[in-house]
């Protein structure tokens, strides 16, 4: 729903997006109004994580003001001033820690000090990135964006699977005055297949049996197929039993395209074989590379966060099919900083020579902004 503004305050409905809405208050320094969250529930008003996300959000600014109704079903959000440094923070379980490690990688850029943010919690979660996603194709797409990278670092400490977590990741990012225009048209032919396979409190034999199925399928694409296994013990396996796996597909363009699967939740009465989920990652892993374009699909508003707020130049991506999520994350930006894209769709014939999808039917759009110059006011005084 769009937002209305009131004395300079952007006013949205329902909890759909929540994440965005504050993530682009923050980097903006527009306040938001959420009415109407979840106000038709049983059970209503803001969830745990919700919550832990303003409290990370609190932690890493600098005068920032909440105020929550009685129901918690109305929050403004007035932000503070970016600061970063470091940060310990005990992230819901409810989530996984790639929620909040995202939102972390967007504002890193534009503090005041460098990042080191310990989080804790769940590594590996159905409805987020999990942290290997992040640290294989987030990383190197903030990399294009600031060149060096300057201590840009991600590191799995520990890692947990749901419900109970356990896990910790530590997270380093250096600050920038600002970010450079992106031309990126090209993104190549896959040259490599890698991947990880973690076992938690379960036998480690179910690691093998998913590396095995998953290598049964990708062979068939491509040889140069290597698949790590993560037997963590003791402390290091968190505290729920769980297995999973993280493919990455590497280009000759340094495109990254990512596929994940883990095993159902530990007591709720299902069982999941390993050949299935390592034939299920591989699947979507080939179903990524079909879709195509300069970056992974559930990257595409970070990709289009950073081209908005590049110096004033013309930024231009191509990617895949858009995804839901990517649409609405523009039409905030819109609202947030008045930046609109171009968006064309490449009919067959259009792409790129260099990116070795002449057979591919899958739609790709190529997305053009100018960027506001966004500064990083902060890294003056440094």
């Amino acid at each position: 729903m769009p937002a209305t503004v009131h004395n300079d305050t952007l006013i949205y409905k329902g909890s759909n997006f929540f994440r965005q809405r504050l993530l682009l208050s923050t980097l903006s320094g527009r306040s938001v109004r959420i009415e109407e969250i979840r106000s038709s529930h049983d059970d209503p008003g803001l969830r745990e994580y919700e919550v832990s996300l303003i409290r990370l959000l609190d932690k890493v600014t600098n005068g920032t003001r909440v105020e929550l109704s009685e129901t918690g079903t109305s929050v403004f959000y007035q932000p503070g001033i970016l600061i970063g440094g470091q940060v310990t923070h005990n992230c819901s379980t409810q989530r996984g820690i790639g929620y909040y490690l995202e939102v972390l990688l967007a504002l890193g850029p534009f503090c005041k000090e460098p990042l080191n943010v310990v989080l804790q919690g769940v590594t590996h979660h159905d409805l987020d990135v999990s942290v290997d996603k992040v640290k294989a194709a987030a990383l190197p797409i903030l990399l294009k964006f600031i060149l060096v990278d300057d201590g840009l670092e991600l590191k799995v400490v520990r890692r947990g699977a749901p419900p109970l977590g356990g896990g910790e990741v530590v997270f380093r990012c250096p600050v920038r005055r600002g970010v450079r225009p992106l031309q990126w048209t090209s993104w190549g032919l896959v040259k490599r297949i890698r991947g990880v396979v973690y076992a938690l409190r379960v036998s480690p034999t179910m690691a093998n049996r998913v590396v095995e199925a998953a290598k049964g399928v990708m062979l068939k694409f491509l040889p140069d197929v290597y698949i790590n296994t993560d037997q963590c013990r003791g402390p290091n396996a968190g505290k729920s039993p769980g297995f999973g796996i993280s493919l990455v597909a590497e280009t000759n363009e340094k495109t990254f395209y990512c596929a994940e699967a883990k095993s159902l939740v530990a007591g709720s009465g299902e069982t999941t074989l390993p050949e299935d989920l390592g034939r299920e990652c591989a699947q979507k892993l080939l179903d990524e590379i079909y879709r195509g374009g300069c970056v992974d699909s559930s990257l595409q508003w970070l990709v289009a966060l950073w081209m908005a707020l590049g110096q004033k130049d013309v930024s231009v991506c191509v990617v895949g099919p858009l995804s839901d999520y990517t649409i609405t994350f523009l039409q905030h930006l819109k609202e947030f900083f008045g930046v609109m894209f171009k968006l064309e769709v490449l009919r067959a014939g259009d792409d790129d020579e260099d990116s070795g999808d002449e057979m591919s039917t899958a739609q790709r759009v190529k997305m053009t902004c100018v960027g506001i110059g966004y500064v990083n006011i902060s890294k003056r005084t440094l």
